[in-house]
């Protein structure tokens, strides 16, 4: 808007030079984001996970199932998987076969034990469940992002991906609006702070002249250069550049920063806890 009175108003070296500033503030932090979410998905291609399935070739009699590794994005509702220490849940699953089989589901409860699985029928295990058994409680049941501690068995799955109990928890807590940073809140008060001081500044500057100088035009272009000065229009690239230094910074010490504005919080701790 600033740019845009300039333009109007005569002044194009200072509406070019808010636009440039703008448009550097808004590519610094484009670019820097950008690079920290194609590093992190490089990270991610490196930790391949696999399932163990039940699989026929194509054009091949039923009994003639052969076990495949494939990858966890390639199973499917209804295959039938075999489990071993080390695997990863692809999806909920009912066991149909199991042995000494534990199952780590800190994930999902924050019970750091692991939790004993039997394979039950599901008439035996619908008697012995009452409305107070907690899910995860469910002997015959495993799901998915818990993880085989140890022992063997084999699951058919029920469901995959966002159908799965943990994809919906992974939506719930994504749809949540992300509470602004301190350093957000701050930035915000500083700005708003100045915007009120030019929003009280700028029609007393163009009262006083007008009157004292009987010149409305002159004192309405020179009110509208206080306006211009008094609003922090390089605030943003100033903090954008910024962080993003040190982002850089940080990348060559083997840390992905994917949210610029994260890097005043993480500064800021004293106790940092990771699991």
């Amino acid at each position: 808007m600033l740019a845009g009175v300039s333009w109007l108003t005569g002044d194009r070296e200072a509406s070019v030079v808010i636009a440039a500033m703008v448009l550097l503030s808004v590519g610094l932090r484009f670019v820097q984001e950008m690079r920290s979410h194609r590093d992190a998905e490089a990270l991610k291609a490196l930790v391949s996970s696999v399932a163990t399935v039940s699989r026929r070739p194509a054009a091949a009699p039923a009994d003639q199932a052969t076990w495949q590794t494939v990858p966890l994005a390639q199973v499917v509702p209804g295959d039938v998987i075999r489990l071993s220490a080390g695997d990863m849940i692809p999806g909920d699953c009912r066991l149909l076969t199991a042995k000494d089989l534990f199952i780590a589901q800190a994930a999902m409860t924050g019970e750091s034990m692991p939790v004993e699985k039997h394979a039950v029928p599901p008439a035996a295990a619908a008697a012995a469940a009452t409305p107070e058994t907690p899910l995860f409680d469910l002997a015959p049941l495993c799901f998915m992002g818990t993880n085989v501690i140890s022992g063997a068995a084999e699951a058919v799955v029920l469901s995959t991906g966002a159908h799965t109990f943990f994809g919906a928890l992974a939506h719930a807590a994504t749809t949540v609006d992300r509470a602004p940073t301190a350093f957000e809140v701050g930035v915000n008060r500083v700005s708003w702070l100045l915007i009120r001081f030019m929003l009280v500044m700028a029609p007393l500057v163009l009262i006083i002249n007008g009157v004292g100088k009987g010149d409305w035009l002159q004192a309405l272009l020179f009110a509208l250069s206080i306006a211009v000065g008094l609003t922090p229009e390089m605030l943003p690239m100033i903090v954008t550049s910024t962080l993003a230094k040190g982002a850089v910074f940080l990348s060559r010490q083997q840390v992905i920063v994917k949210r610029l504005d994260a890097i005043q919080n993480f500064g800021a701790m004293d106790v940092l806890c990771t699991d």
